[in-house]
């Protein structure tokens, strides 16, 4: 049978297989928990919102738990990696992995794949969340959204918006502008938001919706302008910069949050001490400063059921915006 060529379906499809041959746990471990150090595996490379998010949790874990919680990034595939090292490690409590809810609700309908993410990994906990912010390159002349849509339809066909990854969130916020504000923006994908933030700087891309961790403080050194928030209220590390809905473009932006994962499998009472504890950390007045200055809010309280439904939601809405632009999945 010919092999998949795409690296993201052949991690999704390789961590089904690696998932399949593991053990099932015996109760007297669960019991005994932890009595080594946790992991937390993270997609995504050093510096990025998630390994910052994994950072200040595991910190907060470590004498809560009793033991040392590691965080080993596995960047590549858009998480797919990370993914794929949580599902081939054994499910007995000891890893779990910190990520982007856009692995369950986005990265299925973008790479083809027979791995079902809903029924391969379980939400524990909402860590953090936060919406979009459109940031531009600093010769820009706009100075606010209304000047640059005017700018845009003054250069028609020639403007052109980043996006950290083909078929993201990123993606499709930028048609989504196209569409409400009658604009012809061109999509160029990039292999992160490193270097299609470096290109946005240099002016090669104009303009690029990106996540605030990595936005914010370039904002502030006057090295992107930042035009609008796409979240439901502004950010308190961008006070000043107003929302999609304040400028009358409320169906511009969504939610994407941070997440605590684990398998379905892991035992029962590992779930539930794990979630407990990170939502302890959660109410840390120095962990509410610290994802405040990452731009995020905290992540609500809610039950594994109802952010698997939460899910269920966002990958639905998803898949109708790929559809909408014509998205073909590799």
């Amino acid at each position: 049978m010919k092999q998949p060529t795409n690296p993201l379906r052949r991690a999704l499809l390789g961590a089904l297989a690696g998932a399949s041959l593991l053990a099932v746990v015996p109760a007297a471990l669960a019991q005994a928990w932890p009595s080594k150090p946790v992991r937390l595996v993270v997609g995504a490379p050093a510096g990025g919102t998630a390994d910052m998010v994994a950072r200040t949790l595991a910190e907060g874990l470590t004498p809560l738990l009793g033991q040392p919680v590691i965080v080993d990034n596995k960047a590549g595939g858009m998480g797919a990696i990370g993914t794929q090292d949580l599902l081939q490690s054994p499910h007995d409590g000891y890893t779990f992995m910190v990520g982007v809810n856009g692995l369950v609700s986005e990265i299925p309908h973008v790479a083809k794949s027979r791995v079902d993410m809903f029924k391969e990994v379980k939400p524990l906990a909402q860590l953090s969340r936060t919406g979009l912010v459109l940031v531009g390159s600093p010769a820009l002349t706009a100075s606010n959204l209304k000047e640059l849509i005017a700018y845009v339809k003054a250069h028609p066909g020639k403007v052109s918006y980043a996006s950290y990854s083909s078929g993201s969130m990123s993606h499709t916020m930028g048609q989504e502008l196209n569409k409400l504000a009658g604009l012809d923006m061109t999509h160029v994908g990039y292999k992160g938001s490193p270097p299609a933030l470096q290109d946005v700087m240099g002016g090669h891309v104009a303009l690029m919706f990106d996540g605030p961790a990595t936005s914010i403080p370039l904002i502030k050194a006057g090295k992107l302008k930042a035009f609008a928030v796409g979240a439901p209220k502004r950010l308190a590390a961008l006070p000043d910069v107003p929302t999609f809905a304040e400028l009358g473009y409320p169906k511009i932006g969504d939610i994407a949050w941070m997440g605590l994962w684990t398998t379905p499998d892991v035992p029962a009472e590992v779930q539930v001490k794990v979630r407990e504890a990170a939502l302890k950390v959660l109410q840390q007045p120095k962990v509410i400063e610290r994802f405040n200055e990452l731009g995020q809010e905290m992540g609500q309280p809610l039950s594994t059921d109802e952010l698997s439904k939460s899910l269920r939601l966002a990958s639905d809405k998803h898949a109708a915006n790929l559809k909408d632009i014509g998205f073909q999945p590799e």
